[in-house]
């Protein structure tokens, strides 16, 4: 239904004006590149690898630069800023800013050398601060750590791992030493811990060498190496950290000053992405001496103004109907209401060559299902309201986001209508607030069709009512697309059988008083009615059970095989039992906030009791808005998917993947395209 049409170009153009062809197919965004079909003309490519990398490392360093500005001088921007794609611009305003491109480089390279820069001087304090943390066991030291001694006295500073004090230092010392008498050693202690035992022995020059191999025998360990003296290491160690961090505060004034540059180097990062993709491409071109080729698929909408341009760049333009068995890329396109449908076919599965958008189709259903399982007319506001909003106020949203805004703002109306139908609005605030603070039990917030909390049977009726309607239209469309193919017997046998076995089969079952009641239906089919209904039944099963394994030739096996076909009413059974989840999420969503609403009057009336009303209130709603809008979502994409679907949609198409401009910050469009 909303399958644009495709059709195929071929470009031939000079080599000398690749540049200018390729940038305006980059530009316009509607040319899927396909060399497959030159792939046998005996044609050469260029391998422009280097030139890619080369352009994607310049891209990758604009947006480290980008980084660095964001981390030192954050850009102030509104709270909707997250939610915009790239920003338009014209041909004529890209073109004239890229010709200063080398000097926005120039700032990206200054930036990020002010960057590393930083990240030295940063590294530097916790090295700094480990070295005052290593002198603090050696404040009392009056002497340099690397001092050795004298010409008559031999130092050794250092220590041990273990705690000791100076007495059992010197009797580890002498326990290491074999001599008849003990030495003469002078220990100061300096600090000691269960880890570590921090000392200073002198002795005789004499006896260095037993000192020392004693020490060593004990697992001495010398102190940091300085000259000079602890206290003064420590003070001079503390004014490099405080230069350090001084020159990191000047460099990050530095890095400031290049905040009203952020725009440019924007521009440089996608600049340089837009080549790397363009070289991308210039790899696969088959070329000659003289000229390069391109092939591939466009949609028809676009084909006469882009041969025009095109040719005006002396290139030879041909366009073709693509040949019946080539798998030609799909795109959708729909208008506002059922556009954001697309998101929910796509994530899905593209429709075949052979298969109908069924966009338009899914969002009829797909925002009354929605509103249903939501039901609350407070919450619809709220999404209409705030989606709106975004809409009307984020001029350059995001694609995808706004595909998904939309689909929110027509759920909200959806849910707003359900709500004023089964009178709920924020649960029964209405009523609760009404009673609670003012006394007046007699308001209300009245339903206009009935009150699903208090008839849950009818809702579900309704609920099951809606999955027929569903899954009929399934099946009426595989029936379209079967009878389009001219496909006549399949289209009876896969679903003209189906559909009287399962509406027979259903109009029968409305003839019977159980079910009636059941259900709470307020109507009941006649006996001859209902007997009608059985002999369609009866003749659809017969056909399903004749016809469902007609593939088999073996007459035995097709009836068996249709047998089992003919259980599958089973699984309609299960397809209409799923859309009970529209009674449980609505009941859900009502019951979760009159369960909030019941929980704020605890403090009764009163300032106090109002209050607290209000706080529950508001958190209360806004928990059970977020759950209940996520069950929605998902649960009805489940419907889609697994119910709808599965009546009449295959699915896939190959995706169009055009070359374009896979940008960040800036769009830069071709005009007339």
């Amino acid at each position: 239904m909303s399958k644009v049409k495709m059709k195929q170009i071929f470009i031939c153009g000079l080599n000398s004006r690749k540049k200018e062809i390729l940038d305006l197919l980059q530009r316009a965004g509607v040319v899927e590149i396909n060399t497959e079909s030159l792939a046998d003309a005996g044609l050469k490519t260029v391998d422009a690898g280097m030139q890619k990398a080369e352009a994607a490392q310049k891209s990758s360093q604009a947006d480290q630069a980008l980084a660095v500005l964001d981390e030192y001088a954050p850009e102030e921007t509104g709270l909707l800023a997250s939610l915009e794609g790239a920003k338009d611009i014209v041909v004529a305003s890209y073109d004239e800013r890229t010709e200063h491109i080398d000097e926005y480089m120039s700032s990206v390279s200054e930036i990020l050398a002010l960057s590393k820069s930083i990240a030295e001087h940063k590294s530097a304090i916790p090295k700094c601060r480990n070295r005052i943390e290593t002198l603090t066991a050696w404040q009392a030291l009056d002497i340099p750590l690397d001092f050795e001694g004298t010409e008559k006295a031999k130092v050794f500073i250092g220590s041990i791992a273990e705690e000791a004090d100076s007495a059992g230092i010197y009797s580890r010392i002498q326990e290491q030493i074999e001599a008849d008498e003990p030495l003469d050693i002078d220990i100061t202690l300096f600090s000691k811990d269960k880890m570590i035992s921090t000392f200073m022995a002198v002795c005789h020059t004499d006896d260095a060498e037993a000192v020392e191999n004693a020490l060593r025998r004990i697992n001495f360990v010398k102190a940091p190496s300085s000259t000079l003296i602890p206290s003064e290491e420590t003070e001079a160690v503390k004014n490099e950290i405080s230069m350090h961090e001084q020159t990191i505060l000047e460099l990050i004034e530095k890095v400031k000053a290049y905040a009203p540059e952020r725009d440019n180097i924007r521009l440089a990062s996608d600049y340089y992405s837009l080549q790397a993709d363009k070289y991308g491409v210039m790899s696969r071109l088959p070329q000659s001496e003289n000229a390069f080729f391109v092939s591939g698929y466009m949609p028809e909408a676009y084909t006469d103004a882009l041969k025009e341009k095109l040719e005006q760049l002396d290139a030879a333009v041909e366009i073709s109907d693509p040949e019946g068995d080539e798998n030609v890329p799909v795109v959708l396109k729909n208008g506002f209401f059922s556009g954001p449908m697309e998101s929910v076919v796509e994530s899905y599965a593209l429709p075949s060559k052979f298969e109908i958008d069924p966009s338009k189709i899914i969002a009829c259903f797909y925002y009354i299902l929605f509103g249903l399982m939501l039901s609350d007319a407070g919450y619809g506001l709220i999404l209409v309201i705030a989606c709106g909003f975004v809409l009307i106020k984020v001029k350059n949203l995001k694609p995808s986001m706004e595909k998904m805004m939309k689909l929110m703002f027509f759920s909200g109306i959806s849910t707003t209508f359900w709500g004023f139908m089964f009178g709920s609005f924020f649960g029964d605030a209405v009523n609760v607030i009404a009673t609670t603070f003012f006394n007046r039990p007699d308001i209300a917030f009245r339903p206009l069709w009935f009150n699903s909390m208090e008839q849950p049977i009818r809702l579900l009726s309704f609920a099951f009512l809606i999955g027929i309607i569903h899954l009929f239209t399934g099946m009426f469309i595989k029936l379209y697309q079967l009878l389009k193919e001219g496909r006549k017997f399949d289209a009876l046998c896969d679903v003209g059988f189906w559909m009287m076995f399962v509406g027979g089969a259903i109009g029968y079952l409305l003839s019977m008083q159980m079910i009636v009641d059941m259900l709470s239906l307020s109507f009941i089919l006649s006996p001859a009615v209902g007997k009608v209904f059985g002999i369609i039944a009866i003749i659809g099963c017969i056909g399903v059970v004749l016809f469902d394994g007609r593939s088999n030739k073996n007459p035995v096996v097709r009836i068996l095989l249709g047998a089992y076909g003919a259980y599958g009413i089973t699984s309609w059974l299960s397809d209409i039992l799923s859309y009970s989840r529209l009674l449980a999420l609505g009941l859900a969503t009502g019951c979760i906030a009159q369960v909030f609403n019941k929980l704020g009057t605890m403090l009764g009336n009163g300032i106090l009791g109002a209050v607290f009303f209000i706080v529950i209130f508001i958190f209360g709603n806004l928990l059970n808005l977020a759950i209940n809008v996520l069950g929605a979502y998902v649960h009805t994409n489940r419907l889609q998917f697994v119910e709808f679907f599965g009546k009449f949609y295959e699915g896939g198409g190959k995706e169009f993947e055009p070359f374009t401009e896979n940008t960040k910050y800036y769009s830069v469009k071709e005009e007339n395209l």
